[in-house]
């Protein structure tokens, strides 16, 4: 039977999502957007390319959200997106209204979907969307880990000049500048990248991608990078419906792993068609689990700022 799959917001993010979803031809689409016009035209006109790829899977474009009923999995994409100057705080109360009503929405027709959340500021609003949906951890997980480590090893790839594809990067934590970046488990065909680049390069390259959002803000002005976001959450749909088992790094709630409670940060989960099968703990540095403590405390000092209680 065909998988569905609805992606919510038919802007950037989630329109290059459902493109990519859709040409790997892992399930049919449903993109939603409040905007009359807009994810329908979008959606005739994907329609329309796959003859050029040779894929049957089907893609229809809504503003009901009963179009989305019974998805295997729902991609939340929709928000307002960072502007040059936005702190992710600012950015929360934005979108946290959205998100809320969102999750609502995707409850009330597909009950036993899997959530991936795509939403800046990302970690608080997969936060949010667990709490509104009252779904189990194991199905609402946030795009982050994904996004920021390919952002680093696309940079270690390009300073040492090798394939992206034997860099290994580990990024814990929140998605933003508290994120925790363990360079000596950040490897190149095994190697730490400590042991292949001088400490001022790892330095920067660490600093960079910390930064790898608001860099690509600034140099856009009127808008957010979407095609990486969007490719980390289709590589999430297709873990999940092909039932890969692939280890990733998400953001997903913790219930006293790495000694957190009741928070959502990034971590090593395994994802498969039930969504999060596994939080992987990694042995860590008294420091780094400072650092990863202090990360987390970073994401609570957001949902704080919910006042969801």
């Amino acid at each position: 039977m065909t998988s569905k799959v609805s992606v919510i917001g038919a802007g950037n993010v989630g329109a290059v999502c459902a493109q990519r979803i859709l040409e790997k031809g892992y399930a049919d689409i449903v993109l939603v957007d409040i905007i009359e016009g807009l994810p329908q035209g979008k959606a005739l006109d994907m329609l329309e390319s796959m003859p050029v790829f040779g894929c049957d899977r089907r893609i229809i474009g809504t503003n009901d959200y009963k179009d989305t009923a019974n998805s295997d999995v729902v991609v939340i994409t929709s928000g307002v997106p960072r502007k040059p100057g936005m702190t992710r705080e600012e950015l929360l109360q934005i979108n946290m209204k959205i998100v809320t009503e969102v999750t609502q929405s995707v409850v009330k027709y597909s009950p036993n979907c899997i959530i991936i959340m795509v939403t800046n500021p990302l970690d608080a609003m997969t936060y949010l969307a667990r709490r509104t949906s009252q779904f189990p951890k194991n199905r609402v997980v946030g795009m982050s880990g994904i996004l920021d480590t390919a952002r680093l090893r696309s940079f270690i790839a390009a300073e040492l000049n090798v394939s992206v594809e034997d860099v290994f990067a580990c990024i814990l934590g929140q998605h933003g500048e508290a994120m925790v970046i363990l360079p000596r488990l950040t490897t190149v065909c095994g190697m730490p990248i400590t042991k292949l680049l001088p400490q001022e390069t790892v330095d920067r390259l660490v600093e960079r991608t910390k930064k790898a959002g608001a860099e690509i803000v600034g140099l856009l002005k009127t808008g957010s990078a979407f095609y990486a976001p969007s490719a980390g959450a289709a590589q999430m749909v297709g873990a999940i419906l092909l039932d890969k088992k692939q280890i990733l790094p998400c953001a997903a709630y913790l219930d006293g792993e790495y000694g957190i409670k009741d928070t959502v940060i990034t971590v090593p989960v395994k994802l498969g068609k039930n969504g999060i099968e596994q939080i992987i703990e990694l042995e860590l540095t008294p420091d780094e689990k400072a650092a990863l403590a202090n990360s987390a405390k970073a994401v609570d000092e957001l949902v704080t700022a919910m006042k969801l209680s």
